[in-house]
């Protein structure tokens, strides 16, 4: 089974510090990434078609989901 969790602004990072994400509690989602393997998606600069270091969003980021390549 595969499933495709999308979560707009919501981002990982291992610093902790200033991280409201990483210092909120989610039992649920801890325990799925504690679970199940997962990755990450490129959302910004190139990796999405935009010039090397800008940001991307939700627009870009929806465009570029299962086209394959960027768009």
């Amino acid at each position: 089974m595969i499933l495709l969790l999308v979560m707009d602004g919501y981002g990982l990072s291992p610093q902790k510090e200033g991280n409201a994400i990483a210092l909120a509690s989610k039992p649920n989602l801890d325990e799925i990434f504690g679970k199940y393997p997962y990755t990450t998606l490129g959302a910004s600069g190139l990796d999405v078609g935009l010039p090397d270091g800008q940001m991307g969003n939700s627009e870009v980021g929806h465009l570029n989901l299962g086209a394959g390549r960027v768009v």
